[in-house]
């Protein structure tokens, strides 16, 4: 294990000559690459869970499983509150700040993870849900979180083949503990939640070993640094915004529209999660670069390189599939589901502007403005929560949609306006280039009509 992990590895001199450069490095597309392939699988391993679980448990079971799933996604984001992307950003031009910078983010997350289990602890004593002993077992989980922040050796060099085989693995160990206790017939949700959060914490552990070795072998500084508290807690705060403008519109709906309609909805949503994936690997990957980039002061043009291609080609993407949108939800969903086509449509348009606006985020993280993302994040959710309070009462699941459209255009446009007014405008030298995108989505619609589907 640890030979292979060598393997992957770029020498201190390999990584400056990859990362300088101003053209977007061939390691950030191959780590992209890799993810988005991780990540299928791990979707794939998680979509098998889903549809066994919801023939094997009972329904209020079933749905029971899901809703704790949602508070675990809520605590891991809690646990992180920004400290891995800073550990990046920080440690990206030096690695002998790596290990002071890593013990900082490891306190926080200790820190943040227990206040999430009280939290949890708070929760349980008011609701007094079924399973109590496996359900705290598993808030254990995002403590390892800590560990995994040893992961940022390999994410500082865009070395991101052992980060996804660990994922990889988890995925299967997750489904093998499904499957086996699908066999013993349990019927407890929390048994469930319990093997999912095993396999989980299973990768961050394995992360942490893979990683240990090069850590040791690292330059420390013994200067102090200064605290990474400053520039985590926006990034922090910004995360829960974003997972709760990503996830209140469903209130919205199942206010309004009832369960049914939520349904056929959150069907279009599960599908626009799967599309933004290739964005979201992207700039995670480019952060290191981005970094230096902004170190060097060509962060803004860096961006653009970043994001126009990116934009364009899922604008295009999303202009060809548009048409078609309520037979692919019936395709892949079932009869019923085109209902949702007029809503998927407006979340097509959201997956575009999400292109566009995670590049122009990670440049604000890149560039150490962390309170400006927090600041983007905020309006992103404060236009959902107006939007879907006006709208889904009067077009019900398309009116969420629209919400949904509406707040991904404004953090992109509000991200790249904070990049321009720091100097580091993403339009650089071909302003007009970014006629594009919109171009090419109106000319995949044309195209994609004459298709006979």
């Amino acid at each position: 294990m640890r030979a292979n992990v060598t393997c992957t590895l770029p020498t201190p001199a390999e990584l400056d000559t990859s990362l300088d450069g101003q053209a977007v490095p061939k390691r950030v597309w191959k780590a992209t690459l890799l993810q988005v392939g991780g990540r299928v699988w791990g979707s794939g391993c998680t979509f098998i869970i889903l549809a066994l679980l919801a023939r094997h448990l009972q329904p209020a079971e079933f749905g029971r499983f899901t809703f704790l799933l949602a508070i675990f996604a809520l605590l891991d984001s809690l646990s992180d509150f920004g400290t891995g992307a800073v550990a990046v950003e920080r440690s990206a031009s030096d690695s002998s700040l790596v290990a002071p910078v890593l013990r900082q983010a490891r306190r926080a997350r200790l820190v943040t993870s227990s206040i999430g289990f009280l939290g949890l602890c708070l929760w349980m004593t008011i609701e007094a849900p079924e399973g109590p002993g496996w359900i705290l077992a598993a808030a254990i989980y995002p403590f390892t979180h800590a560990l995994e922040l040893s992961a940022t050796v390999f994410k500082r060099r865009i070395s991101w083949g052992v980060p996804v085989v660990a994922r990889a693995i988890a995925s299967t160990l997750r489904l093998g503990l499904a499957l086996l206790c699908l066999r013993l017939n349990v019927q407890s949700a929390a048994i469930f939640l319990f093997a999912t959060a095993v396999g989980s914490a299973t990768a961050n552990l394995m992360l942490h070993f893979a990683a240990r070795p090069h850590l040791l072998a690292l330059p420390q500084s013994t200067a102090k640094i200064p605290s990474i508290l400053p520039a985590a807690l926006p990034l922090g705060v910004a995360a829960i915004c974003q997972q709760t403008y990503f996830y209140v519109d469903n209130l919205f709906v199942r206010a309004w529209c009832g369960e049914e309609e939520l349904g056929v909805y959150n069907s279009g949503v599960r599908l626009l999660a799967f599309f933004i994936m290739f964005a979201q690997y992207a700039h995670l990957s480019a952060l290191p670069w981005l970094s230096r980039r902004h170190d060097k002061g060509q962060l803004g043009e860096s961006v653009g390189k970043l994001t126009l291609p990116l934009f364009s080609a899922a604008s295009l993407a999303c202009g060809l599939i548009l048409p078609h949108s309520a037979r692919l939800l019936e395709l892949i969903f079932g009869l019923g589901f085109e209902r949702g086509g007029p809503s998927f449509a407006w979340l097509l348009g959201a997956v575009a502007a999400i292109y566009a606006g995670a590049s122009f985020l990670s440049g604000l993280i890149a560039s150490g403005h962390t309170r400006s993302v927090l600041a983007v994040a905020a309006l992103g959710l404060l236009v959902n929560l107006v939007g879907n309070a006006w709208l889904t009462p009067q077009l019900g699941i398309e009116g969420a949609a629209i919400a949904t459209f509406c707040t991904e255009l404004t953090v992109a446009v509000g991200a790249g306006l904070a990049l321009a007014r720091f100097g580091a405008s993403p339009l650089g030298k071909w302003p007009l280039a970014w006629l594009l995108p919109p171009a090419l989505f109106a000319l995949g619609v044309l195209a994609s009509r004459a298709l006979p589907v």
